[in-house]
């Protein structure tokens, strides 16, 4: 089989003539990648950064500051107790908790002990916390108690009376028969079999450090490392574990994709649980030796006052946070010129204070079963190279489009499910034999729409469900709403397909306007029409609140919701039928 090659400026993607496959650089030509276990990760790092400070948290009573050199000493400690509770080689261990200290010296700590850090959402909600649980079967449980309003301990108690009455260690729970140790990050008080944080760390003083050491030297980049719960437009949890090859892959690459030239001083409120946020904000930050500006949960304003005081030169956030920053009442007075590491394009980079021309490497794809990208172009490439696609595929990558009923390979530049795999592809999901996920090839389906072009670019189309297919023709949502969101008054722009007798499926597009505005169907329209071909020209605007919007976790739009809400208002209106 003959191959053709599209080049960028690091290296040459090899493209299968006439087949819509392409292919990264060789993994070993790949340059910037450290060690490939976790531990081996904190140790680098430690070791390049050491006395430089590596995270900051504002507490209510206290501003606490951990350098690369604390980082390491706590992540031993944790690591010490761990093992004196009985946590060996694949352990698995609970990390329950906001992006705090403790979040990175539990997940880095589990990882020198040999255990699996188990990351787990603190927007569960206690029947899906118990689900995740059971699911997880993790041994240790660290967790931060009080949350908001939620009080976790008091929840797990709930959920399990004998963890309120039998003593530390002493837990043994048929509801979760492989948890017995637990511990509070936040508070020297314990619960019943819940220890205070002093008392759990106090357990690993008999642990010589040189066994962690030799625990950690035991561990193989191929070595399950990592537990996340991925939630899709269901919202149901799936357990996807993760190899420590995969993991710290990203975690060195995201300095080079943001292309950094100065360690970043980043701040995020969105959860370290989420694959997405953990490698963007740990590897981009602690990879290259910045600092992380953690604050628990997103307060807009306290996000701008902690951006400011900090001095904070990277902003993790999500689109519809955006808004929430610009109406947050410091806002136009906040102190924000240290910011670079921003998109030039995202609303918060027209602050007055902010001058910058960055651009973020959005042109990507992902998802937690590869631990993030597996194709990309990085902050900086050309218009001209990555035009309005999703990226060339990451080193180690191979990334095709198949027939999504048939699996048999399109041929190129034609439209079909993207199928990958590569050195960050998950070891599995928990509970589902192997060859019932991947292909004959061990290609992951990603339930994905795209094509592949002659330069072996990505370009991504949205979810096959999401797709629409309206009087014969496919449409995608993403092409539709790029053109609709660029209207001055649409706020958030949101495309789905509704069964329709005569079409199939209706073109209707959801809107939430700029606040203060109050457009017009038919504007927005015409406006369309002016970049949309007539066929993919929303049939119905419809107009809802941003409450409306039912999100995942990681603040994608939950569109079959969407869709049936917007199906129900159409049929009110005697649109349908």
């Amino acid at each position: 089989m003959r191959l053709s090659a599209g080049y960028d400026e690091d290296g040459m993607v090899e493209v299968t003539e006439g087949l819509s496959i392409a292919r990264g650089i060789a993994l070993e030509d790949e340059q910037g990648i450290g060690p490939l276990t976790l531990g081996g990760f904190v140790r680098e790092v430690t070791a390049r950064h050491g006395p430089a400070e590596a995270a900051v948290i504002h507490l209510e009573d206290r501003v606490e500051r951990w350098t690369y050199d604390d980082l390491w000493a706590r992540s031993m400690e944790v690591a010490r107790a761990l093992m004196a509770c009985g946590v060996g080689k694949g352990t698995r261990v609970g990390v329950l908790a906001t992006n705090r200290l403790e979040f990175l010296s539990g997940v880095f700590g589990t990882a020198l002990a040999g255990g699996v850090a188990m990351t787990v959402s603190t927007f569960f909600t206690p029947a899906e916390l118990e689900t995740v649980l059971q699911m997880g079967g993790c041994s240790v449980l660290l967790l931060e108690r009080r949350v908001l309003k939620k009080d976790f301990a008091q929840i797990l108690v709930d959920l399990e009376p004998q963890i309120g009455s039998a003593a530390p260690g002493e837990v043994a729970s048929t509801r979760f028969p492989f948890l017995r140790h637990l511990a509070v990050i936040d508070s020297d008080e314990g619960l019943g079999a819940i220890e205070g944080w002093s008392t759990f760390l106090a357990r690993g003083d008999a642990i010589d450090p040189a066994l962690v050491d030799a625990a950690a030297a035991s561990v193989q980049p191929s070595d399950p490392g990592v537990l996340f719960f991925s939630s899709g437009s269901t919202g149901k949890a799936k357990g996807i574990l993760s190899a420590h090859r995969g993991v710290c892959l990203q975690l060195w690459r995201w300095p080079q994709w943001y292309a950094v030239t100065e360690p970043p001083r980043t701040w995020s409120a969105n959860g370290f649980f989420w694959s997405g946020n953990f490698s963007m904000a740990l590897g981009g930050t602690l990879g290259s030796g910045g600092s992380l500006v953690l604050q628990r949960w997103f307060d807009a304003a306290e996000a701008l006052t902690l951006m400011e005081a900090e001095r904070a030169t990277m902003m993790l956030a999500w689109p519809h946070q955006w808004a929430q920053l610009i109406a947050a009442p410091n806002y136009e007075s906040v102190d924000l010129s240290a910011m670079h590491y921003i998109d030039a394009a995202t609303p918060c980079a027209q602050h007055p204070t902010i001058n910058t021309r960055w651009r973020e490497p959005a042109q990507a794809f992902g998802n937690t079963e590869t631990f993030t990208l597996i194709s990309v172009f990085p902050s900086g490439t050309p218009e001209d190279v990555a035009g309005k696609s999703h990226g060339l595929p990451t080193a180690g990558s191979t990334i095709k489009v198949v027939d999504p009923l048939t699996g048999v390979t399109m041929p190129l530049g034609e439209r079909g499910e993207i199928a990958v795999k590569g050195p960050t592809l998950m070891l599995g999901y928990l509970g589902v034999p192997l060859d019932e996920t991947l292909d004959g090839e061990g290609f992951l389906r990603t339930a994905d729409g795209g094509y592949i072009d002659a330069q072996g670019r990505l370009f991504w189309e949205g979810r096959l469900n999401d797709i629409i297919k309206t009087g014969g023709a496919n449409v995608s949502p993403l092409e539709i709403d790029e053109v609709i969101r660029a209207h001055p008054q649409v706020k958030v722009s949101q495309t789905v397909g509704v069964p329709d007798e005569l079409l199939g499926e209706l073109v209707v597009t959801c809107i939430v306007p700029v606040e203060g505005t109050n457009p017009e169907g038919a504007s927005i329209r015409d406006f369309a029409k002016e970049k949309l071909a007539s066929y993919k020209v929303p049939r119905r605007i419809l107009f809802v609140a941003e409450s409306d919007l039912k999100t995942t976790g990681s603040a994608k739009i939950k569109t079959a919701d969407l869709r049936k809400l917007a199906a129900e208002r159409l049929e009110a209106e005697g649109a349908l039928g």
